[in-house]
């Protein structure tokens, strides 16, 4: 595992972390996860369920409102080794070469792993890191 952005955490609540994807660099590739280590939705309590569907939507609202992506693409498999987490994927116009099916999502990822590993793509990854947390912040205060 290529970690690239270790501490670029959006925000912390008591059960749940929002931070940009460690391995690729998309900005505004954000994942929810909970603090538990859980493997499937209806491991979470009723607390947790409503926080959760809380911070999506505004983690929703501040990528379409404060960094402008106007698409993304949700997704949470319960066959993976790692504990559950919620990737919300960010669609942009250079992503349409790949298609807007599932199945273009490696590719992409792949894509930006090999071509995007460079100063102005890590500065958007930080800024929109930072525009995210100014707007939890002043979500919660």
């Amino acid at each position: 595992m290529n970690i690239l952005f270790p501490n670029e955490l959006v925000f912390e609540s008591i059960n749940f972390t929002i931070h940009q994807d460690w391995e690729v660099p998309i900005p505004g590739f954000f994942i929810v996860a909970p603090k538990r280590a859980i493997r499937t939705l209806d491991e979470f309590t009723e607390e947790e369920v409503i926080e959760y569907i809380l911070l999506i939507r505004r983690l929703r609202s501040g990528m379409k409102e404060i960094i402008k992506i106007h698409d993304v693409y949700f997704f949470q498999n319960e066959d993976t080794k790692h504990n559950f987490h919620l990737w919300v994927f960010p669609r942009y116009d250079w992503m349409e070469q790949f298609g807007r099916k599932i199945e273009s999502v490696r590719p992409i990822m792949n894509y930006a792993k090999q071509h995007m590993l460079d100063e102005k793509t890590f500065g958007l990854v930080r800024g929109y890191v930072k525009k995210m947390k100014n707007y939890f912040s002043q979500q919660f205060n």
